[in-house]
């Protein structure tokens, strides 16, 4: 009798461990990361502050008013320059502005970006700014919640946001949690066969110009520039939608209505009242004869690349960058012929290494060419541009022409140039690290 139980007893413990090892086998590991959270309210009043000087970490885009230079250090916040005399320029304030891309300044208030919200400072005291106000969730769509500048996104099978209120929080950091589940445990609770996963969809990091003519009221920015005041309205640009705001009263701009694009947008310049769209796939032309309503003119497409964009009369001048992040199209300098608004072509093809940012000045054609150096150009024969001078062993971003000067950023460091018989000359270079 005992024998037979001992038997039945074996018996049973192999099955119940069968099927506990199968159970097992049909469960998969999965790392989840959780947001750690605090209050979207504090969290932003502590992202803004008028602070002093210091060193640029992630030199960013530039923008010149009146006698100062606003430098971007990227998703920081902007250092302002005194360049009142550009052979010795001063840095005299660092304006923090976590989640900052851009800027953009009209009789004195600034304009600028961060956390998908707009904010504005009045700059008529440069040394005494007052508090900054701030319209939330009024651009860049994308910001469907705010996550810190500084946060690193973890590896992760799956972002589990079922616990987070993005109206009410922002993330500051993630935990990740290893997870044994069954496929149909992570259906349940995520949603989603992991098997999709395995075909590339993400939920990692994902779901994260300018005419040269200005007034002494609005200022000027570089070409790679997502926000232009043209008049009375300021236009932010984002993946695929302009967001617009009357800015007729300075402190208390009006929301309008967005106007959603025809391709994906990184870049914005204008031409009186037409606005051309720099983007990854092509160039794209809008009518603001209606400033409130951006109309659809046409688009010259070309390869994938990053493609900031400026235009003088009939010709636009186009730089692609095809390296790895943005594309496989040849870089180099296109010159598009845009005097039919409605059917813009391809009139000339230039080879460059790694083009960022350009500008003009009458006939001199200023390109950033990366670690390449600034590369200046006589563009007075458009079918045949030369190459008039190359400063090189210097790493380029964006220019902007002023009157008196040119100003350049790359790597760190401001550069100025004055305008000399038909070619420049490096007037000052200073340190922002």
């Amino acid at each position: 009798m005992k024998k037979t139980f001992l038997v039945l007893f074996v018996a049973f413990s192999a099955l119940f461990t069968s099927c506990s090892d199968d159970d097992n086998a049909e469960k998969k590991e999965y790392l989840v990361a959780v947001p750690l959270t605090s209050d979207l309210r504090v969290f932003k009043e502590e992202a803004v502050d008028v602070m002093e000087p210091e060193p640029i970490q992630q030199f960013g885009k530039i923008y010149a008013y009146q006698d100062y230079v606003f430098v971007n250090d990227l998703y920081r916040g902007i250092h302002v320059i005194d360049n009142s005399n550009p052979s010795s320029p001063q840095n005299i304030a660092f304006i923090k502005l976590e989640g900052n891309n851009d800027i953009s300044i009209k009789n004195d208030r600034l304009y600028a970006d961060s956390y998908g919200d707009l904010v504005i400072f009045d700059i008529s005291d440069i040394n005494d700014i007052p508090a900054a106000k701030r319209i939330e969730n009024a651009i860049y769509q994308e910001f469907w919640c705010t996550v810190g500048f500084d946060v690193d996104w973890p590896e992760a099978d799956y972002f589990d946001y079922s616990e987070f209120d993005a109206g009410n929080e922002a993330i500051v950091g993630w935990e990740v949690k290893r997870e044994r589940l069954s496929q149909a445990e992570f259906e349940s609770r995520f949603g989603y066969n992991d098997l999709a996963l395995q075909d590339g969809i993400a939920f990692s990091e994902s779901a994260r110009g300018e005419s040269t003519a200005s007034d002494n009221s609005t200022g000027q920015s570089g070409s790679l520039a997502r926000f232009k005041i043209v008049g009375n309205y300021l236009y932010a640009v984002e993946w695929s939608s302009i967001s617009i705001f009357d800015i007729t009263d300075l402190d208390n701009p009006v929301t309008l209505e967005d106007v959603y694009t025809n391709g994906a947008i990184e870049t914005i310049y204008n031409q009186g009242e037409i606005l051309f769209l720099g983007g990854p796939q092509g160039m794209y032309i809008y009518d603001i004869s209606n400033p409130e309503k951006p109309v659809y003119v046409s688009d010259f497409q070309h390869g994938t690349a990053c493609d900031p964009v400026v235009v003088d009369g009939d010709w636009a001048f186009v730089t692609l960058r095809g390296d790895t992040f943005c594309g496989n199209t040849e870089s180099g300098l296109y010159i598009v012929d845009v005097s039919n608004l409605a059917n813009p072509s391809l009139f000339r093809f230039y080879p460059l290494s790694g083009p960022f940012g350009l500008g003009f000045k009458e006939d001199l054609l200023f390109v950033c060419d990366g670690a390449d150096g600034l590369k200046v150009f006589d563009k007075s024969d458009v079918g045949n541009i030369q190459l008039i001078n190359h400063f090189k062993d210097i790493v380029t971003y964006d220019v902007i022409p002023l009157s008196q000067s040119l100003l350049m950023i790359g790597d760190g460091v401001l550069y100025q140039y004055a305008y000399s018989e038909g070619n420049i000359e490096l007037l000052s270079e200073y340190s922002l690290n």
